[in-house]
């Protein structure tokens, strides 16, 4: 499966989005409007090997709820991730067996390559 986890109100995945142009056969799907599955996540998970990794630490509500204080377990960040969009770090692009996940330079590079390649 080719897809692409993005916010569409986000200006960083929308760049990132047009810095990976042309995206033949990807599927995008803005987590705003078209929520996760937890299939979805699962599959994700699979890839990544914890929830840990597909978490943003960054988003607003992470401090807000007080997150940050708390000892968090694998199962409590797949439920955040569910519960709030915000939670996942943004974009995930899924490419076969491939899994891409967040902004950095560093991903946004590999991600390009293996688009690409």
């Amino acid at each position: 499966m080719k897809k692409i986890y993005h916010l569409s109100t986000c200006d960083t995945c929308q760049k990132i989005i047009k810095q990976l142009q042309p995206l033949d056969n990807y599927q995008l799907q803005d987590i705003k409007t078209d929520a996760i599955t937890e299939a979805q996540l699962t599959e994700m998970y699979n890839l990544a090997g914890s929830y840990e990794a597909l978490f943003s630490k960054r988003a607003r509500l992470f401090r807000e709820k007080g997150l940050h204080e708390k000892s968090l377990s694998e199962n409590d960040f797949k439920n955040l991730i569910l519960e709030h969009y915000t939670f996942l770090k943004r974009p995930v692009i899924l490419s076969g067996d491939n899994i891409f996940i967040g902004n950095s330079k560093k991903v946004v590079s590999a991600a390009q390559e293996y688009i690409h390649s």
